[in-house]
C-alpha cells in the first residue's frame, strides 16, 4: 500500500499527522521485539514540547532470556540488506563533543539503535533543525545505528543532507529530496572512521523501504517501515 500525504487533503480529512507520529513508533516498537534476539528490546521514548521528538530504540540486555525458547520464524529474519553507500571515510570522524549522559545500569541497558521520526517542528526553524541534527551526530559519535524517517511533505528542509554538511561528508544522493529515509551506522577500524549509509526516496503512492536496524557491527534486523505503517494506517481506519 502505498504512503499517504498525511499532511494535505485528503488524508487530513481523516486524520492528522500527529495520529500517525504517536502510533506508529507504537506498532514498530512492537514489531521489531518480535524479530529482535532474546538479549535485546525495543521501547519508545516519546517527548512532547516545543519539538516533538519520537524515537524506538533498541537497548542491549544483560540479562537476556533462554534462547533456546525463543521462537521467532519470520520473513523477516531472512530478510537480507543491500551493500551500503560509504557516506563517510576519513581520519577522524568530527572534532570530540562533550555530552554527559545518565543510564540506569542496575537494569544493564546500553542503546545500540534509535529511529527517529521527523515532525514538521523539527524543521520548521534553525534552532530546531540544529537540535535533530545534534541529535543524531551525538549518537553516530557513540556507533549508535541511527534511522531517519522523514514523511513531511509540507516542509522542504532535508536533515539528513544537513547531519551529512556537518560529519563532513558530501552531500548524499537524496539531499535534494523533502522526504526520505535512511540507516546510518559509524563504524571504527584502525584509527578509520567511516559513516555507512542506506538511504531511499520516499514518495507519496508508492511503498515505504525496509531498511537494516544495526544492533551490533555484525548484527541487524529488518525494520520493516511499509508493514509498520500500513498497520498504523489501519489501526487508525486512514483510507
Amino acid at each position: 500500500m502505498p504512503l499517504r500525504d498525511h499532511f494535505r487533503p485528503p488524508t487530513t480529512n481523516f486524520a492528522s499527522w500527529e495520529e500517525l507520529h504517536g502510533l506508529w513508533p507504537g506498532i514498530m516498537a512492537v514489531r521489531l521485539n518480535s524479530i529482535l534476539p532474546p538479549e535485546y528490546r525495543s521501547g519508545l521514548k516519546i517527548h512532547l514540547g516545543n519539538v516533538v521528538e519520537v524515537d524506538v530504540a533498541a537497548f542491549e540486555l544483560e540479562n537476556a532470556g533462554d534462547p533456546g525458547s525463543d521462537d521467532r520464524s519470520d520473513s523477516a529474519l531472512s530478510w537480507k540488506a543491500a551493500s551500503p553507500t560509504v557516506l563517510l571515510d576519513t581520519d577522524e570522524l568530527t572534532p570530540p563533543e562533550y555530552e554527559v549522559r545518565v543510564y540506569d545500569e542496575r537494569h544493564g541497558r546500553r542503546l545500540v539503535a534509535a529511529v527517529e521520526i521527523v515532525s514538521p517542528r523539527n524543521k520548521d526553524r534553525a534552532d530546531a533543525r540544529d537540535a535533530f541534527v545534534s541529535k543524531c551526530h551525538a549518537l553516530l559519535q557513540q556507533e549508535v545505528c541511527v534511522v531517519i524517517v522523514d514523511p513531511v511533505t509540507e516542509r522542504s528542509g532535508n536533515l539528513y543532507a544537513e547531519l551529512a554538511e556537518r560529519i563532513g561528508a558530501k552531500p548524499p544522493a537524496t539531499a535534494g529530496r523533502a522526504i526520505y529515509a535512511v540507516s546510518c551506522r559509524a563504524r571504527s577500524s584502525r584509527q578509520r572512521h567511516q559513516v555507512e549509509a542506506w538511504e531511499h526516496a520516499l514518495e507519496v503512492g508508492a511503498p515505504l523501504p525496509t531498511l537494516p536496524l544495526w544492533i551490533s557491527e555484525t548484527q541487524y534486523v529488518a525494520l520493516e517501515l511499509e508493514r509498520t505503517y500500513e498497520e498504523t494506517c489501519k489501526g487508525l481506519r486512514i483510507p
